[in-house]
């Protein structure tokens, strides 16, 4: 009932809605899900969801979460070198709701990859997350393919910049100029956003 009235009130001011449907583990905007609490999306629900509420785009639950901790170590293994994997997203469920979705827009939240290169740099200059842990990208490829139109990376945009503003300050102690150290952090954001655009999300040339 909520969603049915954010759409109209939306609507009639020409704003389109992206609406959600499952609960994702991790915090946005104040709110917190723990993990082991969020549910995924049942696909058995999506098209009476989408017929009465109205919605223009619709944000499911596969095992994706919000931050730079998207699961436990508890729920990872570990490879040969003691990095973490994580479990696999629930295709069977994004499939499920593309069949009963033909050609409606799909939206994953809580997307990012968490690279290590930039929680590495994080962590060597000053920070402390350990075992931050991300989506793999190949499984973000997957997704894209499977006529995922959105996915959400914002961990991974704030990661690049704070690991090299952090990087940066290490090296140059005795500088205070934002324009200084906002070049490189802006330079790192362009190019992991680059990156993801071409060889990962496959969203190249479709703007």
């Amino acid at each position: 009932a909520l969603t049915k009235q954010v759409v109209e009130y939306a609507h009639d001011h020409g704003v389109v809605v992206e609406a959600e449907l499952g609960t994702l583990a991790g915090v946005e905007d104040e709110v917190a899900v723990e993990h082991g609490k969020e549910s995924y999306t049942h696909p058995e629900e999506v098209e009476e969801f989408v017929s009465r509420t109205g919605c223009d785009s619709l944000a499911i639950a596969i095992g994706t979460s919000h931050g730079a901790y998207k699961f436990k170590p508890s729920q990872c293994t570990r490879n040969a070198d003691g990095v973490l994997v994580p479990p696999p997203l629930r295709f069977d469920v994004l499939e499920e709701c593309i069949k009963r979705l033909p050609g409606f827009p799909i939206v994953l939240h809580g997307s990012s990859s968490v690279p290590q290169e930039f929680v590495k740099m994080v962590n060597t200059y000053g920070g402390n997350m350990p075992d931050a842990i991300g989506i793999p990208e190949d499984q973000l490829r997957k997704a894209a393919k499977l006529a995922v139109c959105k996915i959400n990376i914002d961990s991974d945009i704030r990661l690049a910049m704070t690991g090299t503003i952090r990087k940066y300050f290490a090296e140059h102690p005795d500088h205070f100029d934002p324009r200084q150290y906002l070049k490189p952090a802006r330079q790192a954001v362009k190019d992991m956003v680059a990156h993801k655009i071409v060889h990962v999300l496959g969203s190249d040339g479709k703007a």
